[in-house]
């Protein structure tokens, strides 16, 4: 399985000032049990954002044209998928979601609540109604002020 996943707001915000602009324990406990045993693919700002350390337990690659110590690093998304064993997730950030939703079949998404977010703000892109189909929208046990939804691929 390729997927992407991510915590946004309802309005698409996924970062500001180069971090997440927002802590829940739950989507952080969800993030793990996902991605735990997979490979994940960041880009080189999310890779800097979580201080340039590997996420155990998965196997960390970077999408850069630069060489970074400590990391896997491929310069373009089709390297490193065709190099990749089992289940692959997009992690972020906004410019590697834009690039890698169309290898995805499944974007996981946790919306938080909309937060007043100032500075260098990113986003999720918009997603197509014709090509994906969203899931229903789950509140999350462990938290329920965060909700979940699955986006699937349309068939073409």
């Amino acid at each position: 399985m390729i997927a992407a996943i991510v915590a946004m707001s309802s309005n698409r915000i996924i970062g500001a000032n180069g971090k997440l602009p927002w802590h829940y324990s739950a989507d952080l406990k969800r993030f793990k049990d996902r991605t735990i045993g997979s490979n994940i693919i960041m880009g080189r700002l999310t890779w800097e954002s979580i201080g340039c350390r590997a996420l155990p337990k998965r196997r960390n690659i970077v999408i850069s044209s630069n060489s970074i110590s400590n990391v896997e690093v491929f310069s373009t998304i089709g390297t490193a998928l065709s190099e990749c064993d089992g289940d692959v997730w997009f992690i972020g950030g906004a410019m590697l979601y834009k690039s890698a939703l169309s290898y995805c079949e499944l974007i996981d998404v946790t919306y938080v609540p909309t937060q007043a977010v100032t500075g260098h703000v990113v986003y999720f892109p918009e997603l197509r109604h014709e090509e994906w189909k969203p899931g229903p929208i789950l509140e999350l046990q462990d938290d329920p002020r965060l909700r979940q939804q699955c986006y699937y691929r349309r068939s073409v």
